[in-house]
């Protein structure tokens, strides 16, 4: 199950944390470390922090988008240490780690900036955030330390479901990727666009809201060609 689960570090600006997150990933058994624009890697800091994770640091991926991170994936969840002004889907890290082992997806746990985060646009890519609930006067964590807590949570779910055998959906169709269901949604943009359905001059958050209707459906592969196919249909029309 493990093997199908990355993090996702966007724009580290600290190569230490870079190296502690790698060092709390190989402790619970993880190895795919995807890297978004980090500030600075290779490092001999990183090295050093890893504490013999050096494998997980050459074996990192190094991509230039968060989209690039993540276009394979399935399951994207994404930290967030408070919520926003349109509410998203939110769990625990224990949660998260039920979700993982629920859904058996290609899943990614996106991290933020060290000292803001992930950005609101970047959040709107994930199915959803995951708050590790800190005590709300000193609420801040290390982002090798949050890589820990979730880490952790994943760690102790593979143990418990060693001898378990769940009941699990099979579905007929693998779900969506990321990159499929951008395309569609930029497809759907188009289309309301044409029918004067959205207003460019005046979008307010539609895009976002029908993003986040979407993600939550865990769109498959043969739905998100349904939907394409109704929206050719419709530009066939006009």
């Amino acid at each position: 199950m493990n093997s199908k689960v990355r993090i996702v570090l966007v724009n580290t600006s600290h190569p230490g944390n870079i190296g502690g997150a790698a060092r709390a990933m190989k402790n619970m058994g993880l190895d795919r470390l995807y890297l978004v624009s980090p500030k600075v890697f290779p490092s001999d800091e990183a090295v050093s922090r890893a504490s013999g994770a050096i494998d997980l640091l050459k074996n990192a991926v190094v991509v230039n988008s968060l989209e690039e991170a993540i276009a394979d994936c399935q399951l994207v969840i994404g930290t967030s240490a408070r919520e926003r002004h349109i509410p998203w889907p939110l769990v625990d890290p224990r949660q998260a780690a039920d979700l993982v082992y629920k859904e058996n997806l290609e899943t990614a746990f996106v991290f933020g900036r060290e000292d803001r985060g992930l950005t609101n646009e970047e959040l709107q890519r994930c199915h959803y955030h995951v708050h590790i609930p800190s005590v709300e006067t000193f609420s801040s964590l290390n982002l090798a330390a949050a890589v820990q807590v979730l880490s952790y949570e994943l760690r102790m779910k593979s143990l418990l479901s060693v001898n378990e055998q769940p009941v699990q959906t099979k579905w007929d169709v693998p779900a969506a990727s990321a990159e499929q269901v951008d395309y569609m949604l930029e497809h759907l943009e188009k289309v309301m666009l044409l029918t004067e359905f959205l207003d460019p001059n005046t979008p307010r958050q539609v895009m976002t809201r029908f993003r986040r209707l979407f993600q939550r459906a865990q769109l498959d592969q043969h739905e998100i060609g349904m939907l394409r196919g109704v929206l050719t249909s419709v530009e066939k029309m006009k």
